[in-house]
Formats: structure tokens, C-alpha cells, sequence
């Protein structure tokens, strides 16, 4: 079940991402020119005109992500003892690293950074990376592998840190990360990822009786600038396509009962 999520997932985005919808009715609009639909083609060319006015002038996907990363508060108040600190995958490029025999980092990569301060604040909770490959044929090295002398090389003690290899999605990442730790029920720890990604990971911990602490980091939005106006094309529709796939994923976790709200908002308390 839980590799049919996982392929279907992958090809129903590929289907309904902003930008592969926007490319599946241009063509459309292209063979309507060429079979007798022109009247059909200039509507549609239209539309699409506009949208992508609209989506270069106005940052939309900032519009959608903000609730998102106002969900938790940010550098919360932690205790006094923190037994472990999980950190979510995601910012590991892990073909690049291997290609490139180095670790490169996306645009994620405060999770790490966020991660690694976090464990030298508390230097005696246990560390754990869950990342194994995203990709629909895994062929090659996971981000936990590649993060490991970096990890390391940070000061984290071998004796301290775990890996989680086989998660392909954030459902996994929780699933597998409590497998693997078996967490008791009065220890307390921290998650780190995405700020805008933490409701749909914190629910999921939460579904599985795990009440992690959110440690949301790696926001993407300014408040104070989110009704401003200005044309920027290329960054917009990034930002677009980025809150369309998180919402999404809200949506397909909460319908298939691996959270318990569209918008989680944790467990604690």
C-alpha cells in the first residue's frame, strides 16, 4: 500500500503541477489553432496570458505558504532536557553529492544547519537524519549516507547519531524514524524541517502517537511584504509551484488517514 501511495503520488503531481498544467493547456490551446478550435484557442490563450500576468505580479504562492509557516511558532520555548532531535531530509542534492564528491545542499538546507546547532545545544541527545531516496527508481546513494561525515565532522559523536535510509517520502520519514528509535513516551523530542513543511510532518508524527516538538526553520515568506506587489516571473512561479505541492500533500495525507487534520497544528498539550 504504501509503494502504490508512493508511485501514485509521484505521477498524479507530475499531472497537476502548476507547471505541467500550464504546458498541458498550452498544447491544448496549440492543436485547437491547427484543428479548427480557434475561437476555443484564443479563450484559452487568453486565460493562460492572464494567469501568467497575475502569477508574475502578484507573489500568490507566498499567499498559500504563509499559513503554513505561521502554524508553529518559531525558536519555541524548549525544556530543560531534550532526549532527541529528528531531522527531516530533504535538502541533500544525493546524486550531485555523489557526482561531485562533495555534499551539495538545495535551497533546504537550514533543516541541517538548524539540525546541527540544535545537537550541539543539547549535547546529549541522540541525533537522527531520516532521508533515503525520493526518486522513483532508487539507484543510488541516500541523503542519510551522504550526510554522515558531514554530520560527523560537526562535532555530532558517531556514538549519538542514527540514520533512517528507507524513507522516500515524509509519510515514511515518520513511520520508519519511530521503528528505528521506538521512542518512550516521556522523552521529549525535536523536529526540525521546513517551516512551511512542518504541519503536514507534524501531523504525521502526531498520528502515530509521537508528540514531537516542532522546530520549524527555512521560512520563505516576509510578512510585512506579502500584499506588495512586484514583477518577478520566474521566482513567483517557483514559489507557486512549492505551496501547490505542499497542499497538495496536506490534502492526499489527510484523505488517506495518515493525518487526522488538513492542517495539523501538533500534539502537545
Amino acid at each position: 500500500m504504501d509503494d502504490l501511495f508512493f508511485y501514485a503520488s509521484k505521477l498524479i503531481w507530475l499531472l497537476i503541477s502548476p507547471d505541467s498544467l500550464f504546458l498541458i493547456l498550452m498544447v491544448i490551446a496549440v492543436v485547437l489553432l491547427y484543428t479548427g478550435g480557434q475561437r476555443w484557442a484564443r479563450r484559452l490563450l487568453t486565460l493562460l496570458t492572464l494567469v501568467l500576468i497575475a502569477v508574475a505580479v502578484f507573489p500568490i504562492g507566498n499567499w498559500l505558504l504563509y499559513p503554513l509557516e505561521s502554524r508553529f511558532k518559531t525558536n519555541p520555548t524548549l525544556p530543560d532536557n531534550i532526549d532527541g532531535i529528528v531531522i527531516l531530509g530533504g535538502a541533500v542534492l544525493p546524486r550531485h553529492s555523489a557526482a561531485w564528491g562533495q555534499l551539495e545542499l538545495n535551497q533546504y538546507a537550514e533543516r541541517l544547519n538548524a539540525g546541527i546547532q540544535l545537537a550541539r545545544r543539547y549535547p546529549t541527545a541522540r541525533v537522527v537524519f531520516t532521508g533515503g531516496s525520493a526518486s522513483m527508481v532508487a539507484d543510488g546513494p541516500t541523503e542519510a549516507d551522504m550526510v554522515r561525515d558531514h554530520l560527523i565532522s560537526e562535532g555530532i559523536e558517531k556514538e549519538r547519531l542514527l540514520l533512517e535510509r528507507q524513507a522516500r517520502n515524509t509519510a515514511e520519514n515518520a513511520v520508519y524514524t519511530k521503528k528505528l528509535i521506538k521512542p518512550a513516551t516521556d522523552e521529549n523530542w525535536l523536529l526540525v524541517t521546513t517551516a512551511f513543511h512542518m504541519p503536514r510532518s507534524a501531523g504525521l508524527f502526531c498520528k502515530l502517537n509521537w508528540p514531537v516538538i516542532p522546530f520549524p526553520v527555512d521560512h520563505g515568506t516576509l510578512p510585512d511584504s506579502l500584499f506588495q506587489p512586484g514583477f518577478n516571473l520566474s521566482d513567483h512561479a517557483g514559489t507557486l509551484v512549492d505551496a501547490t505541492h505542499e497542499w497538495v500533500g496536506l490534502l492526499a495525507y489527510y484523505l488517506s488517514g495518515r493525518t487526522d487534520s488538513l492542517l495539523p497544528s501538533g500534539c502537545r498539550g
